[in-house]
């Protein structure tokens, strides 16, 4: 069902014809030697804005900014309570502006309106009050086995970090970059993606309404192979996190090197959704449902290999092709839409190209395939889902990050783990099953960084979250985060006098 009706009722606000970057507390100004990249609407493909892109010599302003900050400014000086106050005002004005901010981030990536507002915002504000309160239960250590001596271990800020967020989900990833990395007294420069710059621009304007003092958060706009570049390989730039494609990610790491900056890298996924017989058939497919279409597919940790018992196959895939077909294709800004435009052209291009990829290497369309037929403009794509041959086909190898479910048919949970397995990726799997042994056995043999049992994406700020294999290196927690974006310093103190050899001293 689609519905490319107006939306009339919902507030709108400004956007900006141009948007720059904020170094230094400050807006840049507009420069009319920068390269311009255009932002296309991708609901009705107009024009939405001109973004300046930052070269070289704007990147080094940012980081000088931060470098300045951290070197000398307040922000690593002050009091964990004071900069906790701080990161709570901006939690304040992102709430305060949250329907502001949702808008923005639903025109610009076509993220239905309706989970913006509901989890997208939250999570970004979230993501300050989380981290501020990690980082005043933050503790040291202290050990006195070694007589006689003390040592304790104390964590300081390891200084600028240079992030770079993904375009589809901007805002609540990007703020969790900015919060995890200043709460430890580190400065940054975060550069958006050039698809998806316009709710974290924004964010950072709200953000300088706070007593967050100059230099602390900077902003650089561009794409990745022009400012990306700068960024991750300017040295003074300590750190790197990066969330995106596995290609970007080597080639960050080849430039990271050069500095022996550590890393932290969230990247891809190819998840197997394992549906046994034991499972609660219509919350399986509930989940199933929500786990590859949710934000339009765009999700790294979407389940789009769908593995599903012999027996309840047949059932269970006529039922996800029904649903499929009922899913609300619309206007993102509408409250009703379940699924809105992709974010841009060549990527609607690369999920489509995949329906062709996959008959060929014969695999079997069961619904979808093609651009809706509701819309004249728009970067809209039926919920689709194909009949893999088998796992090594290129839809079940490849992440095609877009509402295109593959189906694979197994026999006992062995085949499925093994399936699940055969991947260079290992961010996340799904299981749904009420046998508590099938449960745990998926559990110890899924060779991924997160496994959910019988529900969609849920997310615990406080549990590590990241991938094996090509889904990436570290992980996001409130220890990982604090491990990476501090220095570990042990401090030794003789507690009673001792001889020390006495060398060259005459006999």
């Amino acid at each position: 069902m689609q519905h490319p009706k107006e939306v009339a009722d919902l507030k709108r606000f400004d956007i900006p014809p141009v948007l720059t970057g904020f170094i230094d507390g400050r807006p840049v100004p507009e420069s009319a030697s920068a390269e311009i990249v255009t932002c296309i609407a991708p609901s009705d493909e107009t024009e939405l804005l001109s973004l300046h892109e930052a070269d070289a010599n704007e990147v080094d302003a940012a980081v000088s900014a931060a470098r300045r900050a951290f070197d000398s400014g307040p922000w690593p000086r002050m009091s964990v309570d004071e900069r906790n106050r701080i990161l709570r005002q901006i939690r304040d004005k992102i709430i305060e502006h949250a329907d502001e901010l949702a808008y923005l981030e639903s025109v610009n990536v076509g993220l239905p309106i309706r989970n913006v507002k509901t989890v997208h915002i939250p999570r970004a504000a979230r993501n300050f009050e989380f981290f501020a309160e990690v980082a005043s239960q933050a503790t040291g250590e202290v050990y006195t086995q070694t007589r006689p001596y003390l040592s304790y271990v104390t964590r300081e800020p390891v200084g600028v970090g240079g992030l770079i967020g993904p375009w589809n989900y901007p805002l609540g990833l990007g703020t969790m970059k900015i919060a995890s990395c200043i709460a430890f007294g580190n400065t940054c420069v975060i550069k958006p993606s050039e698809y998806a710059p316009l709710s974290l621009t924004r964010a950072m304007e709200l953000i300088h309404e706070t007593d967050i003092p100059p230099g602390v958060i900077n902003l650089v706009n561009g794409r990745g192979h022009v400012t990306g570049e700068a960024l991750t390989g300017h040295p003074g730039v300590d750190v790197v996190s990066f969330t995106g494609g596995t290609v970007t990610a080597r080639a960050i790491m080849r430039s990271a090197s050069a500095h022996l900056k550590p890393v932290a890298f969230e990247l891809g996924g190819k998840s197997a959704n394992i549906v046994t017989a034991s499972a609660d058939l219509e919350r399986a497919l509930d989940g199933s449902l929500s786990t590859i279409y949710l934000d339009n597919g765009q999700q790294c940790l979407a389940g789009s290999r769908i593995l599903v018992e012999r027996s309840i196959a047949d059932e269970f895939i006529q039922k996800f092709v029904e649903r499929s077909r009922k899913v609300r294709i619309g206007d993102p800004l509408s409250p009703d839409t379940e699924l809105g435009p992709l974010c841009y052209e060549a990527h609607l291009e690369k999920v489509l190209s995949y329906v062709g990829i996959a008959q060929q290497e014969g695999a079997e369309l069961l619904t979808g395939g093609r651009r809706s037929d509701a819309f004249e403009r728009g970067f809209y794509i039926e919920p689709t889902a194909v009949m893999a041959p088998s796992n090594s086909a290129r839809v079940c190898q490849e992440e095609i990050f877009g509402p295109f479910a593959a189906f694979l048919v197994f026999d006992d949970l062995d085949e499925a783990i093994e399936i699940a397995n055969d991947s260079n990726f290992g961010l996340v799997a799904y299981i749904w099953s009420e046998d508590l042994p099938t449960v745990m056995r998926a559990s110890q043999g899924i060779r991924a960084g997160t496994i959910w049992v019988n529900t969609p994406t849920t997310r615990d700020l406080r549990a590590p979250f990241g991938g094996y294999k090509d889904s990436g290196i570290g992980r996001d927690s409130a220890r990982d985060c604090m491990e990476f974006f501090t220095e570990a310093k042990t401090t030794t103190i003789p507690t009673d006098t001792f001889p020390i050899t006495d060398f060259g001293k005459a006999q």
